[in-house]
């Protein structure tokens, strides 16, 4: 395939082309950062990390920004683009992520941190900062995290259950604050119609998932895939014999768990434990 000729000169990565549309408009409008924040009413740094491609805003945002410039439609449709761009995840997830977007359901269990659809940004600046992110990377990886869980939203949403291992909740993030909004947030998605949240409790003792965090995905046709993963690595399995092992011990594991209703009660015991800011 020839390669495609570039007639603009800017970039043809997404995210990338998104920023460098900001930060042309911007620039041609003759405003600086601090002014653009001034006129919209927004803090001007969020739109200076726009500009860099460290974050995409909220669609929001977006349509401020496409009523000052007056490009009904243009920078919404950038964004989407950039916001559904996988190669803003690494390469090894990029397939995973390409059947996660198609399946019609999906089960995970974590056995040492909360699934990426349900952590807050918080707790996944956190998690991301221990594997070594920092800096733009993290920053990027932290958003692409909390943007995929649009997801579980809709109407159309499939159904997600999660098996959580109790070591996870007895895990606490070092900031205080953001442990209750990560623990406020797993109890009110634990109250959504397509949300399965069941705790694993440290009595239920050893099972056949000890030390591995799994996610299984129900495609269209029927057909599932599981996706195993560890500090390290992740792996994609589809070959139906391996996936059907790991669904015989997925299933054992989900008959030691609480109940979704004991498990809701369990969070929110957790959530009692934290101490509260005495500001608030």
């Amino acid at each position: 395939m020839p390669q495609r000729r570039v007639i603009t000169g800017r970039s043809q990565e997404p995210r990338q082309r998104f920023a460098e549309e900001l930060r042309t408009l911007r620039t041609g409008s003759g405003a600086s950062l601090r002014q653009l924040g001034e006129r919209l009413g927004w803090d001007w740094s969020l739109f200076g990390k726009m500009e860099k491609g460290e974050t995409l805003g909220s669609p929001e945002v977006v349509q401020a920004l496409e009523t000052h410039y007056g490009t009904p439609g243009l920078l919404l449709a950038l964004w989407e683009l950039a916001a559904g761009d996988q190669t803003q995840f690494k390469e090894q997830y990029r397939r995973y992520m390409k059947l996660e977007a198609e399946a019609t359901s999906l089960w995970h269990f974590a056995v040492s941190v909360l699934p990426g659809l349900l952590q807050t940004p918080g707790y996944a600046r956190e998690v991301l900062t221990a594997g070594g992110l920092k800096g733009r990377e993290l920053e990027q990886q932290v958003e692409a995290r909390v943007g995929r869980q649009q997801l579980l939203d809709g109407e159309d949403a499939p159904p997600f259950r999660a098996i959580v291992s109790e070591a996870v909740l007895r895990t606490p993030l070092r900031d205080e604050g953001e442990w209750r909004k990560q623990l406020d947030h797993l109890a009110e998605m634990a109250e959504r119609s397509n949300v399965t949240l069941q705790v694993l409790p440290q009595r239920a003792g050893m099972h056949g998932l000890d030390s591995t965090a799994l996610m299984f995905l129900r495609l269209p046709g029927g057909r599932t895939v599981a996706y195993t993963e560890n500090a390290h690595r992740g792996e994609l399995i589809e070959e139906d014999a391996s996936v059907e092992r790991l669904q015989r011990a997925y299933d054992a594991m989900r008959d030691l768990a609480l109940s979704p209703a004991e498990s809701r009660k369990f969070v929110l015991s957790m959530l009692e434990e934290v101490p509260c800011d005495a500001s608030t």
